[in-house]
């Protein structure tokens, strides 16, 4: 099924992502790391020449405010106690704001600061929670503030708390839990101690991580949920079942009251057309035993130098359909929406008036797949996207930047830089480090070119606690209940701004400008990037 023409693109594309170019950023250049670390022993994260990391937390440092099990940044304080260790609770995306004022905390007349770092905990079993960061407090007893604190039966309600945003329009804070369609996103207010709700029924419930919102209050949702897995080889029943079918959406919310969400409005999702017709989702059943994962819409879809055009397609009204909770993903099956490979988060690029934005999707995270031909030449290495958009922001054209390969692959976060500069994280999980025997990687594409130069900004290392919980999984432990290997994870490029004309997207302010991101799992460490 592989043809000379998709060698000859997987050839050039892997060629271009090799070459070692620096990248000019706000008067710095990313000269890059060259290697990966890798899979042995704890090595320490490399950065590349004229950037540091400073600590800012990690999993240990104690709350201010413990509620129940969460003590802690990032651990829990498990009872009864687990027989291996702690629960790690994974700090997930990061979201940096400066205030106007003090938003208060749990000490009644304590100036908290102006500078935060608020992040969602990864965490399942009811016990997932929101941590802000007061970066202007030095006093380890207040420097951690817990703002969803556990309920009278010992839980917070909320699983997997993965993306986060600012909205200033509705001046609150949007978490999004990526736990499949028990999944959804809360709102909570900017100032501590207003209880948070859910908007089940306005988004609807899916398995959502990033979510970010554009000057006119509409918010990008991305969604994350894992298809169905199919053989690698269609021709050999008995090769493994790693290749995944599309099954996840890019979705667009656009709220009645942008001020105000719970007053409803028309979730929407992104729907492609090649040779005009839609690309659907298509199941794994008798009639499609691969579903959609060897189709020639994918490979057309994935192939660089291609665009075609998209529109958003309504899913759910609520003047229409009420404000009952919803499955999402089943609701965009059903609208015709294109489903894509597992999409992990999006940015707007500054300065193009938020009618541009760049969203990734993971892919398989597994060697024998994206080893494949056929598969990676449709996406299993991971893809990154633009969709570009007309001025009333309705349709527009899709078309791929990034096509991974076994240097450049399941990508997570994205950040922008600078206008064409955009970072993006990796997450390949423990199975493709042991396959590969290498760490994940945060890599820089100047997207100015047709073909983006690239080069590494971060060799990620492996902690100690990391390394003893990789052991851990790699013996298969009974009981044994943390991920393993380190995660970069929570990348965000901010200048901190509140107000609707500082929203990511816009062009930052680069005296004000900072650069977070967590090394998830083991001891749960969030850095700070310092060029």
């Amino acid at each position: 099924m592989f043809r000379r023409k998709e060698i000859f693109h997987l050839f050039a594309v892997t060629v271009l992502l090799l070459i070692g170019i620096s990248i000019g950023l706000a008067g710095n250049t990313i000269q890059g790391v060259i290697s990966p670390n890798a899979r042995s022993g704890h090595p320490d994260n490399v950065v590349s020449p004229g950037f540091t990391l400073s600590m800012i937390a990690q999993g240990s440092d104690p709350l201010e405010n413990p509620s129940g099990v969460i003590t802690k940044f990032g651990y829990l304080n498990d009872f009864p106690p687990q027989t291996i260790e702690p629960t790690k609770t994974e700090p997930d995306i990061n979201t940096y704001i400066i205030f106007d004022h003090n938003p208060g905390g749990p000490v009644s007349g304590m100036d908290y600061g102006r500078h935060f770092v608020f992040q969602g905990h990864e965490n399942a079993n009811d016990l997932a929670y929101v941590t802000r960061i007061n970066l202007d407090i030095t006093d380890p007893a207040h420097r951690i503030t817990l703002l969803t604190p556990v309920d009278a039966t010992g839980k917070t309600g909320f699983d997997r708390i993965d993306g986060s945003c600012w909205n200033p329009h509705t001046k609150t804070l949007l978490f999004a839990q990526e736990n499949g369609n028990l999944g959804g996103v809360i709102e909570i207010n900017g100032d501590f101690g207003t209880p948070a709700r859910t908007l089940y029924g306005i988004l609807g419930r899916g398995g959502f991580e990033g979510i970010h919102p554009d000057d006119q209050g509409n918010l990008l949702i991305f969604e994350d949920v894992g298809g169905t897995s199919v053989n690698v080889n269609p021709n050999d029943l008995t090769s493994p079942k790693l290749a995944r079918n599309p099954n996840s959406f890019v979705y667009r919310f656009v709220p009645n009251n942008p001020t105000d969400l719970s007053a409803g409005g028309k979730l929407q999702a992104l729907q492609v057309k090649i040779d005009g017709k839609p690309v659907n989702f298509v199941p794994v059943d008798s009639q499609h035993p691969f579903g959609d994962v060897f189709s020639e819409n994918q490979l057309n879809l994935h192939t660089p130098g291609t665009s075609y055009p998209v529109k958003w397609v309504t899913v759910h009204d609520t003047d229409v359909q009420g404000t009952a909770s919803f499955d999402a993903n089943a609701a965009a099956k059903a609208a015709g929406a294109t489903p894509f490979k597992r999409p992990e988060n999006g940015q707007f690029q500054p300065g193009s008036g938020f009618q541009t934005f760049f969203f990734d999707a993971t892919g398989d995270t597994n060697e024998i797949s994206a080893d494949q031909p056929d598969l990676a030449a449709r996406g299993a290495w991971g893809s990154i996207f633009r969709v570009d958009l007309s001025s009333n922001r309705d349709k527009g054209k899709i078309s791929i930047v990034v096509l991974g390969d076994v240097n450049h692959a399941s990508f997570d976060n994205l950040a922008f830089l600078d206008s064409q500069t955009l970072l993006a994280t990796e997450d390949r999980g423990d199975t493709l480090h042991k396959q590969l025997n290498r760490l994940d990687s945060i890599w820089a594409f100047d997207i100015s070119k047709k073909h983006p130069n690239n080069a590494r900004l971060v060799a990620l290392g492996r902690d100690v606690a990391s390394e003893i919980d990789a052991a851990f999984l790699d013996a298969s432990t009974p009981g044994f209940q943390n991920d393993g290997d380190n995660e970069p994870t929570g990348l965000i490029v901010s200048d901190g701004a509140a107000g609707v004309d500082g929203l990511i997207g816009t062009v930052l302010n680069p005296a004000n400008t900072r650069i977070f991101f967590t090394q998830q799992h083991g001891l749960n460490v969030l850095w700070e990037v310092i060029p």
